[in-house]
Order: C-alpha cells, then sequence, then structure tokens
C-alpha cells in the first residue's frame, strides 16, 4: 500500500471503532476537527479513526490516551454546512498501527504503518458461513437472525471479509469488544465467534436466561 500517506490525521472518538470496507456517516462540528477536514479534503482526504481509552472525559480537549490500532477511511462524500460544520461518508481503507504522534497542528496526527488484512484472512468457507450463521441466529434470536441473514447473504451475497467487518460493526457490542476484534487481524473471524459464543453463554447464567436481546445497530 505505498500509494497510501506514512502521516495523517487521526480522528479518536469515546466508542466508534471503523473497519475496512464500510461506508459510514460522520458529523464534524468542533472546530480543531473543521480544520482537519478543511485540511485533508485538499490532500489526500485520509483520516485515521482511532479509539479513545478509558477515562478520556478527563482530557478530551487536550490529548487523551488512545488505541494505536486504528482504520483509516477516505472521504467519499463532503457536504459543508453554512456554519462551518460538515456532513461527510467515510469509506473504511486498512488497519494501521500509530508508531508516534506528531503536535503540529490543533489536531492529532500520527506516523503509521499500514497494517492491511489481506481478504484471504478473513475467507468464510460454507463450514466457517454456517458457524457464523447459528451463532447469530443464537445471538440476535431466530427472527432478527434470518432476516440479517438473508439479506446480507442470500440477497447482497456477502461473505468473506465483507461480511465479517460488516458484523464486526454493525452487531451491538461494547467498543471494547470491537476494538478487539480490529486489533485480531487475520484472526478476526475467529475472535467474533468467540466473542459471540461467549456472550450468549453469558446470557444463559444471566437471571433472565436465554433471551435473544442482541440487535443489530
Amino acid at each position: 500500500m505505498a500509494e497510501l500517506p506514512s502521516i495523517i490525521p487521526l480522528f479518536p472518538l469515546p466508542n466508534f471503532v471503523m473497519f475496512p470496507g464500510l461506508r459510514v456517516p460522520l458529523h464534524i462540528f468542533e472546530p480543531r476537527y473543521r480544520q482537519m477536514i478543511a485540511d485533508i479534503d485538499e490532500s489526500s482526504g485520509i483520516v485515521g479513526m482511532v479509539l479513545l481509552k478509558a477515562n478520556w472525559e478527563e482530557d478530551y480537549y487536550a490529548r487523551p490516551d488512545i488505541f494505536d490500532i486504528g482504520c483509516a477511511g477516505r472521504i467519499d462524500e463532503l457536504e459543508r454546512l453554512p456554519d462551518g460544520r460538515y456532513n461527510l461518508v467515510l469509506e473504511g481503507l486498512s488497519e494501521f498501527r500509530v508508531i508516534r504522534e506528531l503536535r503540529d497542528r490543533t489536531y492529532r496526527r500520527g506516523e503509521i504503518e499500514w497494517r492491511p488484512v489481506g481478504g484471504s484472512a478473513l475467507a468464510t468457507d460454507p463450514e466457517t458461513m454456517e458457524t457464523i450463521r447459528e451463532i447469530l441466529f443464537g445471538y440476535l434470536g431466530t427472527n432478527s437472525a434470518e432476516q440479517a441473514w438473508n439479506t446480507l447473504v442470500e440477497e447482497r451475497g456477502l461473505g468473506g471479509a465483507a461480511l465479517i467487518n460488516l458484523l464486526c460493526f454493525h452487531l451491538d457490542i461494547a467498543p471494547i469488544e470491537k476494538q478487539t476484534l480490529l486489533e485480531a487481524g487475520p484472526e478476526r473471524v475467529a475472535r467474533l465467534i468467540d466473542i459471540l459464543t461467549f456472550k450468549i453463554e453469558e446470557r444463559k447464567l444471566g437471571p433472565h436466561g436465554p433471551d435473544g436481546s442482541g440487535t443489530m445497530q
């Protein structure tokens, strides 16, 4: 991925983990991040999404700690609003690791190394697809899972990285669990299965037993 820059702006959020191949809308309102969007719109259009670590609230307007593995996206659609805010659509490109942060802008920037996960690493053979299907039915409940599976797999034909990254992003699991999935790299399929299996078993041990209450965001 030599054509991608080695220094990119970093956009830290407390509850958002990006995955490659996903298109997500963002609303930019803080002055420092308005400047970030204005700057990258004139260059690569790439921004690195990173998750804030715990207790970020104490230092939010400075530089609270971030996880060093993130996912970069490229701006695909951009609308500047009359008051200077932005609406945009970001398309996920690749995983990266922050090597060091630069302190030369009002917003955060990092020197990074790209860590793309090849499509073959997230391939889903028929046996894996059946395992994922069964786990989704256990986690989401029959009705929700059947609707989701028909839409994603039967109608849209998703599989492999496209399906795995979509599930990692959209399933209603904690941001730290999504960060774990992002960091898993080529082991992402196995980690997703592990997390959902654990949650199903955990639910069975809860006060209300298995209730099929998992939802898609």
